[in-house]
């Protein structure tokens, strides 16, 4: 499925060998052995969220391109993940003579997947949502990505990981409301604080 989406999508403004060599990249980028979260079934997943709004979305291509690219550079030990990332997009976007405002708008979103706090542009908002949505899944689901993040993360023993992995839901917490766009805050919010505070009970950090 996202290999046509993706196809097509470049299609529209390149030839088919370039859509056909960049989604090889990107297949193999989120198929790394390290990945067990951020994989192309997350990608799959932000596609079924951002399908279900669309009709909120105003540039659906770029959307779409800051989805296939925004964590197609993760390393748990790096901390410019979100930069590199963004920086790939341009490139290949470069490539198939996309826009240089809609370019300038995808290496934007995707940066703001760093901080996940509300920019006031519809599209970014309603991504950087989408991004963060299995925090408001079942419990059950909640709990499998955790085990995801923590085998992605390793390298890190408890006693760095715990702490580390606390602060980040502590940000999460002091963003209010948790998703910036009502489509996404409806759907999740209730449920999202509800893992997070359960997540940080389990972890007793170091204090």
């Amino acid at each position: 499925m996202l290999k046509n989406i993706f196809t097509n999508l470049v299609k529209q403004y390149s030839e088919h060998t370039i859509a056909e060599i960049l989604w090889t990249e990107i297949e193999k980028a989120y198929t790394g052995k390290k990945r067990y979260y951020h994989n192309l079934n997350h990608l799959e997943n932000l596609y079924r969220e951002l399908e279900a709004c669309r009709n909120e979305v105003n540039d659906w291509d770029t959307v779409l391109f800051s989805l296939f690219y925004h964590d197609i550079v993760y390393k748990a030990t790096a901390k410019n993940n979100e930069e590199k990332s963004a920086e790939a997009a341009v490139k290949a976007l470069k490539r198939i003579g996309y826009p240089n405002d809609k370019i300038a708008a995808c290496h934007k979103q995707i940066l703001a997947t760093k901080s996940h706090i509300a920019t006031g542009d519809n599209d970014t908002d309603l991504f950087t949502d989408a991004d963060l949505s299995i925090l408001g899944y079942p419990p059950d689901a909640y709990d499998t990505y955790t085990v995801q993040v923590r085998k992605e993360y390793v390298i890190y023993p408890d006693f760095l990981y715990k702490p580390g992995r606390y602060k980040v839901l502590e940000h999460f917490l002091a963003t209010k409301p948790l998703f910036k766009t009502s489509v996404f805050s409806e759907k999740y919010e209730t449920q999202a604080l509800e893992n997070i505070r359960r997540e940080m009970a389990q972890l007793k950090p170091i204090q």
